[in-house]
């Protein structure tokens, strides 16, 4: 087989070699080499001046960047122009005697072009950069009329295992359709998704409940599609699930585990996007619950991919689950000179102050709770209902309201202190002595 592959290919290059050495083939090639150089040039002109004025585009991301691909490409569309316009001077001259070669080069570089722009609708780079390939040979092919014979040599390229023949041409058709009815999937899957998210009369969790379900639906229904275009039987693959699903048992068990535990959370709406939670050491808030973990950022800007298992096993605070207010208490002493009843009143107009506080919907209360060693002791308590901007901020601004307000009032806070009593020592006189 791989004797009569070497000879068809050499049989082909002889031709080939024939057909490119004689004169009309050879001034066809003279006339699109000296035609591709205006149109570098002029490209290289126009583009930055024409990509300027296509960056104005405003609020379609879409267009804008398919536009500025066509544009950085604008050397082929310059290139086909001229070649349309040779191969229509050639056919009214009739000089050179066949213009078939620069008609092909026409049609190969208007195909290269647009296959170019269009792939830019994938955002993947690898893909696009594999999508255009593929689809700007099989164009080649079609054009030059050799489909079929080299789908032959192609499908001819393999060996058998058993009553299964597999070939090249076999394999990239099997790349090819699963990596369409993926792509399709897996577009449709965030299309829908961007919808979902959209909907205001769901919840949060019903929202990426929905989203996920649908995402899984669509890639096990690709995967069925794919294998059921290979002409692969379904029940053949009973024996294999088998195999998987005691793999899964023995090797998958925290993916699984996180997994479930994924869509437990989604359906008891525990936590949910938004979400204000402390778990072990992590404070912050939920950005995003995924199918393994649950990404939560913290104040500082780090963000913690946390599995989904950990909020099934681990006790969670929720400070956002059933009510957005939140309670804090600052703690504070002034010396005893002071009259309690006006610090408590300045220091409620003091924390009613700063803007975070939710003074409207709660008031804040100070209490008196001792009558410390140096002064006497409050406990300040007021709500807020933005966690997630911060607790450690809020309480120092409240701090600092009452610095102010105290240091306006003439209210003092105390330094600690402590009186010590220094007693001299008894003098024993001589006499005393010899008495005793």
């Amino acid at each position: 087989m791989l004797d009569n592959l070497v000879r068809q290919g050499l049989e082909y290059g002889q031709l080939a070699l024939d057909y490119l050495s004689g004169p009309v083939v050879l001034t066809q090639l003279g006339l699109i080499l000296a035609l591709l150089i205006p149109a570098l040039l002029l490209a290289r002109r126009l583009e930055p001046l024409l990509e300027k004025r296509a960056r104005g585009i405003k609020g379609m991301p879409g267009v804008l960047r398919l536009v500025v691909a066509f544009l950085r490409r604008s050397q082929w569309f310059l290139f086909v122009t001229l070649l349309a316009i040779a191969y229509l001077v050639t056919s009214v001259l009739a000089w050179p005697e066949s213009n078939y070669l620069i008609y092909v080069a026409m049609l190969l570089s208007a195909a290269w072009l647009l296959i170019a722009v269009t792939s830019h609708a994938l955002r993947s780079r690898l893909l696009r950069k594999v999508f255009a390939y593929a689809a700007w040979i099989y164009v080649t092919a079609a054009i030059l009329g050799v489909v079929d014979d080299t789908a032959r040599i192609l499908d001819n390229a393999g060996f058998d295992i058993g009553k299964f023949h597999i070939s090249v041409l076999g394999t990239l058709q099997a790349a090819f359709l699963i990596g369409a009815v993926m792509w399709v999937s897996f577009t449709a899957g965030d299309f829908l998704d961007r919808r979902i998210q959209k909907a205001e009369e769901l919840t949060p969790s019903l929202r990426v409940l929905l989203g996920k379900i649908i995402r899984i639906s669509l890639i096990v229904l690709a995967a069925m599609i794919a294998i059921s275009g290979l002409g692969i039987d379904l029940t053949a693959l009973t024996v294999l699930s088998g195999a998987v699903g005691v793999g899964i048992g023995f090797g998958l068990q925290k993916v699984v585990s996180n997994f479930i535990s994924g869509i437990i959370i989604l359906l008891d709406q525990s936590i949910k996007p938004g979400d204000t939670i402390s778990l072990n050491e992590t404070f912050g808030w939920i950005r995003e619950l995924r199918a393994r973990f649950v990404s939560v950022v913290t104040r500082d800007g780090r963000e913690f991919l946390i599995p989904n298992e950990d909020f099934i096993t681990n006790e969670v605070i929720n400070w956002s689950f059933s009510d957005k207010y939140v309670r804090l208490d600052v703690d504070f002493g002034v010396s005893y000179d002071s009259d309690p009843h006006e610090v408590t009143r300045i220091a409620i107009a003091a924390a009613g102050s700063v803007g975070r506080v939710d003074a409207s919907q709660r008031q804040p209360v100070c209490w008196l709770t001792d009558f410390g060693d140096s002064s006497l002791d409050f406990k300040l308590r007021f709500w807020i209902s933005d966690p997630q901007q911060g607790l450690t901020n809020i309480r120092g601004k409240v701090l600092l309201a009452l610095w102010d307000a105290f240091k306006e009032n003439g209210i003092e806070i105390p330094y600690p202190h402590r009186e010590l009593i220094v007693k001299s020592p008894i003098e024993v006189t001589s006499g005393s002595n010899e008495a005793s």
